[in-house]
């Protein structure tokens, strides 16, 4: 890989060489997305999910669209009243029946695993919404089960740019099914703090002024491990760790606290950490990286925050703080790379938005700073993989 050249960033001319489908308006629209998706919601009938709550819901998703699952995840745990499963490659877990509501989500409308669980939910008689192109076999598959098809199309976009119209088609249907309960208002709040961020993280925009070419160049700088100190965080982190393997094509492991706690401080302490060591295994601040040789990969820690409690919150929220702080000071201890980032106040998937901006342009900028063009990943089509169609 090419070193990080920040130039490429700031010349419109080469930044458009390199990103040759504009990656970067494609994240920039992720607020139209939701917009959209609202308007298709309502507009669609949504009879059959409102008459009765499902037992469980079962998510089908591959490949970018896995964030749908994961999102809905978040916001059932917070106290959702059903069991959610997700899993788009294999075969339709054998407990889905008449009782269950099956989610398959498919930009393309295409994916073979998501089709195919489809087609077997509405076999089964378990109730069905499809996400994805129109006219396609997933919405066909909708309408032999007499499921609901919600359309989304995101024009010159792929999976990983589309996240946000599917993310708000699902987790309006299942409000709808009283599975979650997330208004209209909210998704339009989340719109609003998708457009601030693609305004803050804008291609013209320069560096003291865009969190997101900061990040970027300090991500290539850094062997990454993306950490979220809570559950809303945590979907950030994962979704941060695909961005940057898949657009990037930088390994990035991620956890979430409390969870990850134990892992990530050893982690901290082990061969990345610091820079060079002396035979006692502590940190040589002596160390000359002219007569020594260069140092080998640092590692970073991406820490996602939530915002600090307030008095009178959930005891459990200022534990999550004080465990985010303690490992934070661990980390500058051990000289450890951290990058920090906390999301404003506001809803779960207002927080989620924000923080899933900055670093999914920031891998795209990452990308595009290392000359990768952020939409194409050569050698994919080489492996011997079972035949799969596109997300």
């Amino acid at each position: 890989m090419s070193p990080f050249d920040e130039t490429l960033l700031d010349d419109e001319g080469q930044r458009r060489a390199v990103d040759s489908t504009d990656m970067l308006r494609a994240l920039a629209g992720a607020g139209a997305q939701v917009r959209r998706a609202v308007t298709t919601v309502a507009e669609s009938d949504l009879t059959d999910l409102t008459r009765d709550r499902p037992r469980a819901v079962h998510v089908a998703a591959v490949g970018g669209a896995e964030a749908v699952g994961a999102v809905l995840r978040m916001l059932v745990s917070r106290g959702g009243p059903v069991l959610l499963s997700a899993e788009g490659s294999g075969p339709l877990p054998g407990w889905v029946g008449t009782l269950d509501l099956v989610i398959a989500v498919s930009l393309s409308g295409r994916a073979e695993g998501p089709v195919r669980q489809a087609r077997e939910a509405g076999r089964r008689g378990a109730r069905l919404v499809t996400i994805g192109a129109p006219d396609s076999p997933l919405a066909d598959a909708a309408a032999h089960a007499r499921g609901v098809h919600l359309p989304v199309e995101v024009p010159g976009g792929h999976s990983r740019t589309a996240m946000w119209g599917l993310v708000t088609a699902a987790v309006l249907a299942t409000s709808a099914a009283r599975i979650t309960d997330v208004r209209p208002e909210v998704m339009a709040g989340v719109a609003d703090r998708l457009d601030e961020q693609a305004e803050r993280f804008r291609p013209d925009a320069e560096y003291f002024v865009n969190p997101a070419k900061t990040l970027a160049l300090d991500l290539s700088q850094v062997a990454p491990v993306a950490l979220g100190d809570g559950p809303v965080t945590g979907v950030a982190a994962h979704r941060t760790s695909a961005m940057l393997a898949r657009t990037a094509r930088t390994p990035a492991t991620w956890g979430r606290l409390p969870d990850a706690a134990a892992q990530v401080v050893a982690c901290l302490s082990g061969p990345l950490a610091g820079g060079p060591r002396t035979a006692d295994g502590e940190r040589d601040v002596f160390a000359d990286p002219y007569l020594d040789g260069p140092a080998g990969p640092q590692l970073g820690l991406l820490l996602l925050r939530d915002p600090v409690p307030e008095v009178g919150d959930d005891p459990a929220e200022l534990e999550r703080h004080n465990t985010a702080q303690s490992v934070a000071d661990h980390a500058e201890a051990t000289g450890v790379r951290l990058l920090e980032h906390t999301a404003s106040p506001g809803h779960p998937l207002e927080r989620l938005a924000e923080l899933v901006a900055l670093t999914d342009f920031a891998a795209t900028y990452l990308a595009i700073g290392h000359g990768l063009d952020p939409a194409t990943v050569p050698g994919i089509s080489d492996l011997h993989l079972p035949r799969k169609a596109p997300e």
